[in-house]
């Protein structure tokens, strides 16, 4: 196999690595103290998006740096080669066309899958317009109250993200989301809501992801226990998945399923069908809105000279600390309750795309790829984890993101947030000085002697890299932006690491094993084949369900 340029083999990587070296002992609030223009100058903005990343450990001359590792990795044409369907995703010889379900007119070339998209949006928006309109009626002859949308991954955290994100926005229709095979889960959502008045999607592209169909199962028992026949699934149950006849034989019938084609994969799927649980919740107007955000950052993306490109200028941050401060942690800090559930979408966009070994030729990479991705919400992350990141010893790059107003209505509250968020910005960036805390202390009273022991326990090192994206309000405009630019950034990076961002084969060894040791579970006195401690722990099981048996009985 014909070996292709890995990262240390374009030009730049050796000068990075000494530019890199050389700002270890530099502190952001000296780079600001030498460069006068700063803020202005290291900010970007594109699609009611706001990219400020002048507190980041970079000077110009690595920022020039890595543009030209851009340059050299030609990711402007690798962007192009994304939306004109290029085989991206090699090893299953697929392209990755996810821009072209928000897309509003056709790309050259791809008229054929563009009028496909076009006619699943028009059926999808008759059967919002049915839903939400009250149109749709369960067994009992009452409309659709809440909608239940079955799946996992890709199926389950786009569309949960997006439905918790946006309130503001939400119509008569309550949506849920069921995805873990753990009863507990699909137990814990049925008490919500009643039979006669639910509908479920089952997001399954094959239709035969094992813990999408056992919910799916169970919620057929729940409707046949409350007196639904199986002549009513057509009334309870619609489908998104290529395999129409494994719907059928669910007893979901043809014109209840949405097509999800083989181009589109799991994680850049909620713009698709997959999204119809987003289009009940905020209403077809709203997701037309969530598509339109996007595409604008496809504009963008495509269109922007790289060293205004924020996806690309993402990456480049992304691949500078991962590659040349050895950072192996990347955490997102969104100042908006709706926005909880983001560090959990973009866990899997980033580390299910980016979390390889090989390159895209199946060679074995000899540097890092994917960070680990983490994160929550507003000021709970204060009273949680913000004490690692300002004074312990791992460097955790950072992407704080801050709607600069509410949809709530209480704006002198918000104010506070607003205040918390823009106050860990500044202080991840200043810290405090032994002096400093010393001076402190003695302000509040303390004694000289007692105040010098405590004082280092107050010091805080600042200079923790970290960028700022506001955007005016939280809308599905912006949320749109917002996750194309991950989506892209994510993209990115992939290609500077030159590993394939669309395949996830590190998935399916799990699967297949699993399936092995359900045969086992099933069946006690089959042959022991598997390694001693997973025995150890199959025999626990028996022991426990034997309990539970003699405890019930």
């Amino acid at each position: 196999m014909a070996h292709t340029l890995q990262l240390p083999d374009l030009p730049s990587w050796h000068e990075l690595q000494t530019l890199a070296e050389g700002m270890r002992g530099t502190s952001v609030s000296a780079l600001f103290n030498r460069e006068v223009q700063r803020a202005g100058d290291f900010t970007a903005s594109a699609a009611g998006l706001t990219l400020d990343y002048s507190r980041q450990l970079l000077c110009r001359d690595s920022r020039a740096a890595l543009l030209r590792l851009a340059e050299q990795a030609q990711l402007p044409r690798c962007a192009r080669q994304l939306f004109s369907g290029v085989a991206l995703n090699n090893t299953e010889a697929r392209p990755a066309l996810h821009t072209l379900l928000r897309a509003r007119t056709a790309p050259a070339g791809l008229e054929t899958e563009f009028s496909r998209v076009e006619d699943t949006r028009h059926r999808m928006r008759l059967w919002c317009e049915r839903i939400t309109s009250g149109e749709l009626r369960g067994f009992s002859g009452q409309a659709i109250r809440d909608v239940v949308n079955i799946g996992i991954g890709g199926s389950d955290l786009g569309p949960r993200l997006v439905t918790a994100a946006l309130p503001a926005w939400q119509g008569p229709i309550r949506c849920h989301y069921v995805a873990n095979v753990d009863p507990a889960d699909l137990q814990n959502t049925l008490q919500q809501v009643q039979p006669e008045t639910t509908l479920f999607i089952l997001c399954s592209k094959s239709f035969r992801t094992q813990e999408t169909l056992a919910n799916g199962e169970a919620a057929q028992h729940w409707l046949r226990t409350a007196g639904a026949g199986d002549e009513d699934w057509s009334r309870h149950f619609l489908a998104i998945t290529s395999d129409l006849d494994a719907a059928a034989a669910f007893g979901i019938p043809a014109d209840n399923c949405l097509p999800l084609w083989d181009w589109v994969g799991g994680r850049f799927s909620l713009w698709s069908a997959v999204g119809l649980s987003i289009a009940i919740a905020i209403g077809w107007d709203g997701f037309n809105a969530l598509l339109a955000g996007a595409e604008a950052m496809d504009r963008h993306f495509l269109e922007a000279d790289s060293a205004q490109n924020l996806p690309i200028l993402m990456s480049l941050l992304e691949v500078w600390y991962c590659n040349f401060f050895q950072a192996a942690n990347h955490v997102v800090l969104p100042y908006d309750q709706g926005l909880e559930r983001l560090p959990d979408y973009l866990q899997q966009l980033t580390m299910e795309s980016n979390g390889k070994r090989v390159s895209r030729d199946g060679e074995t990479l000899g540097y890092d790829t994917a960070p680990v991705l983490w994160g929550a919400a507003g000021t709970m992350g204060q009273h949680s984890f913000y004490q690692l990141l300002h004074q312990g010893t791992r460097l955790c790059p950072a992407d704080l993101i801050l709607p600069l107003t509410t949809t709530t209505g209480e704006a002198a509250q918000h104010r506070l947030l607003v205040a918390n968020g823009l106050a860990q910005s500044r202080a991840l960036m200043i810290g405090r000085s032994q002096d400093e805390a010393l001076a402190s202390l003695q302000e509040r009273g303390m004694e000289e002697s007692a105040a010098r022991q405590l004082a280092p326990h107050l010091v805080i090192p600042g200079s923790r890299p970290h960028s700022v994206i506001t955007l005016d309000a939280l809308t599905p405009h912006t949320l749109g932006a917002l996750l194309a630019l991950y989506e892209h950034r994510t993209f990115c990076s992939s290609q500077l690491w030159g590993v394939n961002a669309f395949d996830q084969w590190g998935v399916e060894l799990g699967k297949d094993i699993g399936q092995s040791i359900l045969r086992r579970l099933d069946h006690p006195e089959a042959d022991k084949t598997l390694d001693p401690a997973s025995e150890r722990l199959i025999a626990e099981w028996f022991r426990a369900q034997a309990a539970a048996r003699t405890t019930t009985g």
